[in-house]
């Protein structure tokens, strides 16, 4: 062991940080649905057991297609795609 390395302090471990932001975000997305369930029930009509449903899938279905996107313009972007596009001669 060198003496440098006895000066280094020890990386922090990145646990506290992200059980932090997990809770932030839970938090957020609890309130957000507790805001929409208060200024839904503000209304004359009452959501019942299907649009509740319909509620649900919209909801599974944009963090599907987001969580998609996502997913292809991280891959597009490791895989090279991104250098390449418009390189065919045409300078943009």
């Amino acid at each position: 062991m060198t003496p440098d390395d006895q000066t280094k302090p020890k990386p922090r471990p990145p646990w506290p940080g992200l059980l932090l932001l997990a809770a932030a975000l839970l938090g957020a997305g609890a309130f957000v649905l507790w805001g929409l369930r208060e200024s839904w029930r503000l209304g004359d009509a009452p959501l019942g057991l299907h649009g509740w449903i319909a509620v649900g899938i919209a909801f599974v279905g944009t963090g599907v297609i987001g969580g998609g996107l996502m997913f292809l313009a991280f891959w597009s972007s490791k895989k090279g795609y991104d250098e390449r596009a418009g390189k065919d001669g045409e300078e943009l």
